[in-house]
């Protein structure tokens, strides 16, 4: 099936790793087929919008029957591209990027961080969870080829000459874990995740919206 990646919605393609995840964990206890409405229950999206999602790709399920798991899951481990490793680097070691790398992904199989970078003397040259963490002013030189997601997690005040340098080298897609909104050209990929902000927002929901589902 030929799918016009361009014509999915973003809001729909960042549902899909959701719809993945819980795939995987339906064919690991065995089970053969899902409703949407089963689908909704357990990732709290309403069933209209899973089913209005999965149209996009085609004719997925059969109505009165639900999903076939083992044909979805073979169908968005493709369309996600789970078969093909994408090499991620981390900038900035700190309490932050060292949980990243503890963590590492280890939930999904098709992302790795491969190598770390930092400024402190100390922690270049040393490993966390068996990554390397190489000398930032070394970054153009150390690079792993074929790295084109980085993370960031450093100070604020150094997240903008940090992202020109890895657009420079090639990086297409930036996670910035950092309170700077960051310039970037229009080609460049990038997810803002305030941390403060999102507790912020969560408290101000708890209070003036307590009796509401989540969004």
């Amino acid at each position: 099936m030929n799918i016009d990646q361009s014509k999915i919605p973003q809001a729909t393609a960042k549902r899909l790793p959701l719809y993945y995840r819980f795939l995987k964990n339906l064919h690991s206890s065995g089970k053969q087929r899902v409703s949407s409405a089963e689908l909704s229950d357990a990732v709290k999206v309403d069933s209209a919008t899973i089913r209005r999602d999965f149209s996009y790709f085609g004719a997925l399920g059969k109505k009165g029957y639900g999903y076939n798991v083992n044909y979805l899951l073979s169908f968005f481990r493709k369309t996600l591209d789970q078969d093909e490793l994408t090499k991620v680097i981390l900038i900035g070691v700190g309490n932050l990027g060292t949980a990243f790398l503890h963590y590492n992904f280890s939930k999904n199989n098709n992302t790795e961080i491969f190598a770390a970078f930092d400024v402190a003397e100390e922690k270049i040259g040393t490993k966390v969870g068996e990554v390397p963490i190489l000398s930032l002013d070394k970054l153009e030189e150390h690079l792993p080829d074929g790295a084109p997601v980085a993370i960031l997690t450093v100070p604020a005040p150094a997240a903008q000459s940090i992202t020109d340098r890895l657009i420079a080298i090639g990086v297409k897609g930036i996670l910035n874990f950092t309170p700077a909104r960051l310039n970037v050209p229009n080609h460049i990929r990038i997810h803002h995740i305030d941390l403060a902000v999102e507790l912020q927002s969560l408290v101000y929901f708890l209070k003036h919206y307590p009796s509401e589902t989540s969004v």
